[in-house]
């Protein structure tokens, strides 16, 4: 399983979002900017976000987005299929009903199922707001004279 950067993008959008923009909407130029990631491509991102109902959108002069959750409540898995999709490791994962004619006798299959249970756990247990606690307090241990 690969991350694209669309998924990498997108997670990076959220994080600034969740740091920057907790009472107030936040204009797609500033993030873009603050991140360094083109704001075209971050305008084909949002649309994502904002149908899957993490995002809130404001047009007009103080326009711009907003969390629609709270960044302890929004995982890191939630984004990420959000834009990759499925983060199944293999296609015959991709549905609920594995529709492969060799899933019955695959010796590989339990492999791949548990590599993406393990994945899901892992990132649907890492919020938003626990990413941003981690990097303050690792970013708090550097001290320059």
């Amino acid at each position: 399983m690969k991350i694209s950067t669309k998924g990498r993008y997108a997670l990076r959008l959220m994080l600034d979002l969740a740091e920057n923009g907790r009472d107030s909407y936040i204009a797609l130029k500033d993030i873009a900017e603050r991140q360094k990631i083109s704001k075209k491509y971050l305008e084909q991102i949002v649309p994502m976000l904002n149908k899957a109902g993490v995002l809130r959108t404001n047009r007009g002069y103080q326009g711009g987005y907003m969390l629609a959750k709270s960044p302890d409540s929004l995982s890191v898995g939630e984004i990420l299929r959000i834009t990759e999709g499925s983060l199944a490791p293999v296609s015959c994962l991709d549905d609920p009903v594995n529709l492969c004619e060799r899933s019955a006798r695959c010796i590989t299959l339990p492999l791949w199922e548990g590599l993406y249970k393990v994945v899901n756990e892992y990132l649907d247990n890492i919020t938003l707001q626990e990413l941003i606690d981690n990097y303050n307090q690792t970013a708090g241990d550097d001290y320059y004279i």
